[in-house]
């Protein structure tokens, strides 16, 4: 098939980005979303020109480097996948596909559609973290854990950071990354050594870094590529109120 494409390029942080359109042909529907744009770039080089600078790495769905705004969302069309996984066949002959990086203060963007993700780094340093005693490996069966927290606490650590949350987001809100790496502490007997500070700590992080604020629409829990529960949400209001009240003690 033969597709329109409506790219933001940007050529570093400090120039101004516009839209640059391009035709590719011949486009095969078992493609996915990033061979797409290799061989667009392989066009590009052949033409002589600049290809376009964009992020992937595992291109499982685990690493969450690929994040792109396709067509208006994050990841583009599909449910609960990155856009590594998304193929062409969601789309069809003879579309435009409009294709730029997440939004967002925190996300400035490098070049083209790579952004500077470290705000997400310097969250987890601020307090997504468990303090042990060295030695040896503790027996996995040696601190009983209840099956429903240990699930859910599972379900919450499949947050790959990605920031499809932040760029679903009206306020640009990164509250669901963080909810979901303070719950899958909070949920397990191990994260209660940093739990009077850990949420705390990261809320903070998050505000200081000009992430918006949160107001539950529940955009971020629609796009999040492995679906992550705005429960985590609720649970980080508790841990940080009670950090709150301990604090003020």
């Amino acid at each position: 098939m033969n597709i329109k494409l409506k790219i933001w390029r940007q050529a570093n942080a400090k120039a101004k980005g516009k839209f640059v359109k391009y035709s590719l042909n011949d486009v095969q529907t078992e493609m996915s979303f990033l061979e797409m744009l290799d061989a667009l770039n392989k066009k590009l080089i052949l033409d002589g020109k600049d290809p376009v600078a964009y992020e992937h790495d595992c291109r499982e769905g685990i690493c969450g480097s690929c994040g792109l705004f396709i067509n208006g969302r994050p990841h583009g069309p599909g449910e609960e996948i990155a856009t590594c996984q998304l193929h062409m066949r969601a789309f069809k002959d003879g579309d435009t596909i409009i294709v730029e990086p997440w939004r967002s203060k925190a996300f400035p963007v490098l070049k083209d559609l790579i952004l500077d993700r470290n705000a997400f780094d310097k969250i987890m340093e601020a307090g997504g973290f468990v303090s042990v005693d060295t030695g040896a490996a503790p027996d996995g069966n040696s601190m009983p854990i209840n099956k429903i927290n240990a699930d859910k606490a599972f379900d919450s650590s499949a947050c790959i950071g990605c920031g499809a949350c932040v760029a679903a987001c009206k306020n640009a809100s990164a509250t669901l990354f963080v909810a979901a790496k303070v719950s899958q502490f909070a949920l397990l007997p191990q994260g209660k050594v940093e739990a009077k500070r850990r949420a705390l700590n990261m809320v903070a992080k998050m505000d200081e870094l000009g992430f918006g604020s949160c107001s539950n629409t529940g955009a971020c829990e629609a796009e999040c590529p492995k679906g992550i529960s705005i429960e985590n949400i609720a649970r980080l209001n508790r841990e940080y109120l009670s950090a709150s009240f301990s604090e003020s003690e």
